[in-house]
């Protein structure tokens, strides 16, 4: 069982366009909405692929019956926490290209009490769980230690715990000491305070972060894979995409894939190629839309020696 917590989720309503024009009237060709939020986007992948999760998550006003009708099809256990305002809305902008532009919205205002609800269904849920993964941003007004304390209190009661977020929350948390964080070049680069231009340099941060406590770090590369580091190895993964369509959720359902192969025993290698199959194969969907088992076969990964001195794209 992997339980996520998204505590600032979201109803992401997805535009496509023939091609974005500041400041112009473009007309829509397809939308679609989607229950979003990184927690959620891991719950719906692991669901897809026959990995037990439960997501839980606050809602409340317009949105959040929305999000409840919007997963009550999917396999998933939810564990709502009513709040008093509604969630957000979050809008992505999609050309044909795959070129994504999105509008979140900051998320509702969480009293004590709420905030307070939130933790102690973390717990109740994760009673039989293997994994907590701590998901996204936090809400207006959470303290930035929010992740720190769940991770503290779930490995004290024996759960390996995950934080996929950024800024300030993730900062706190490494101090934590989680099993596995998930960031993308530019989150590491928050974490370490400097700029990570080349692969190297990730290299070297990730192995920073791992020195310090952090059990694993798997860093999301865009069109240069994912690379995972940890105390043993460094291992980089590709998969090129051929008609990419949207890139919402790719780092989520890659996230996804890496605990569901890992939670059933396998090797970081094995873990890592999963992962970025499951992200090449969301890439290819639209909108924050999870792959499935057949879309994940059918991508085509391959392992690369780290090549310290290759630039990374912004």
């Amino acid at each position: 069982m992997i339980v996520t917590l998204t505590p600032n989720p979201s109803v992401d309503r997805t535009v496509t366009i023939a091609a974005f024009e500041r400041g112009g009237i473009m007309r829509a060709f397809e939308t679609r909405e989607d229950p979003g939020g990184k927690g959620l986007n891991v719950s719906r992948a692991l669901a897809l692929h026959g990995t037990p999760t439960t997501a839980v998550l606050p809602v409340g006003g317009l949105y959040g019956r929305l999000m409840l009708d919007l997963l009550a099809p999917l396999e998933v256990e939810v564990r709502p926490v009513r709040i008093g305002a509604a969630i957000r809305a979050n809008i992505a902008i999609v050309e044909p290209d795959g070129t994504t532009s999105k509008v979140n919205e900051q998320g509702p205002l969480l009293s004590p009490a709420e905030l307070a609800e939130l933790r102690a269904t973390v717990r109740v849920a994760s009673a039989d769980a293997g994994w907590v993964v701590c998901c996204g941003s936090l809400p207006p007004e959470v303290p930035d230690d929010f992740y720190a304390e769940l991770v503290r209190n779930c490995r004290a009661d024996g759960l390996k715990v995950a934080v996929d977020s950024s800024g300030a929350p993730l900062i706190a948390a490494l101090a934590a000491h989680p099993d596995l964080i998930k960031p993308n070049r530019v989150e590491l680069a928050e974490a370490v305070g400097r700029e990570l231009p080349t692969v190297g340099a990730v290299v070297t941060a990730a192995q920073e972060l791992v020195a310090q406590g952090v059990g694993a770090v798997v860093i999301s590369l865009g069109r240069d894979g994912a690379l995972l580091v940890d105390a043993d190895q460094v291992i980089q993964a590709t998969a090129h995409v051929t008609h990419p369509v949207s890139t919402v959720g790719a780092g989520d359902s890659l996230l996804a894939g890496y605990l569901h192969a890992i939670s059933t025993g396998a090797d970081g290698a094995t873990a890592l190629r999963t992962a970025v199959a499951f992200g090449a194969a969301a890439v290819a969907l639209p909108g924050s839309e999870m792959p499935g088992p057949e879309q994940v076969a059918a991508a085509s990964v391959r392992f690369v020696e780290p090549d310290p001195d290759r630039p990374l794209d912004d």
